[in-house]
């Protein structure tokens, strides 16, 4: 049975919860190991530039994953994101948990300027879709540690270094209770929904499907 590694970020920014986790929870809650046909796994990654990568490669070593799914709150976004590249640079407008606060410092020296995700995109899109909660393909996962997360997975992966396993990183909206009235948001349950479409769609599809989901900016 394929084991799908679901990953989550802890609160940061003097925030009590990560709308991340919150959603992580929700798919783990609802997920069914006999019927979706794979094993779940969740885990929690600390805001921080040095120590997430080096959490996600021990987990990575550990739990042997086919999928890999790590998952990140975007403030100012009100759709369940699917992150289609990830770049080869830090560049923090605040401090980590740890205080750090990299600035133009590649997250692999001398690595590709970016990666791809191994994801079907498209696909798991449209199935965030279909489940009836705004999706997106996103074009940038910032160039904060969520980004740092998704380039240090895609290298791994096309490093070799998780033979067979494929991943990518899905942005989801802070939590209504997040952030001031009328901001961007999106309850955990939806999020939780999309998400849990995102892996069904991963599982299930290996040659992407064509739709027209890019910006003009």
């Amino acid at each position: 049975m394929t084991t799908v590694l679901l990953t989550a970020f802890e609160p940061f920014e003097g925030q009590p919860v990560n709308a991340s986790w919150a959603a992580v929870r929700g798919v783990a809650d609802a997920w069914d190991e006999r019927a979706e046909g794979a094993a779940l796994v969740t885990a929690l990654l600390p805001v921080s530039f040095a120590r997430a990568p080096r959490r996600l490669a021990e987990l990575l070593a550990d739990v042997r994953p086919g999928l890999v799914v790590c998952v990140g709150e975007a403030g100012g976004r009100s759709a369940v994101g699917v992150e289609r590249v990830a770049v080869n640079v830090q560049d923090a407008r605040i401090p980590d948990e740890d205080g750090a606060q990299p600035v133009d410092v590649p997250v692999v020296p001398g690595g590709d300027v970016a990666h791809l995700s191994s994801l079907p995109v498209k696909a798991c899109l449209a199935a965030v879709l279909a489940a009836g909660v705004p999706g997106e393909v996103s074009n940038t996962a910032g160039t904060y540690v969520c980004n740092t997360v998704a380039y240090a997975l895609a290298d791994h992966l096309a490093a070799g270094r998780a033979p067979g396993a494929r991943g990518g990183f899905v942005h989801v909206p802070r939590l209504p209770e997040q952030v001031p009235d009328g901001a961007p948001a999106l309850d955990a349950a939806a999020s939780s929904a999309g998400l849990g479409a995102v892996l069904r769609a991963a599982l299930r599809t290996r040659d992407d499907v064509t739709l027209a989901a890019g910006t003009l900016a």
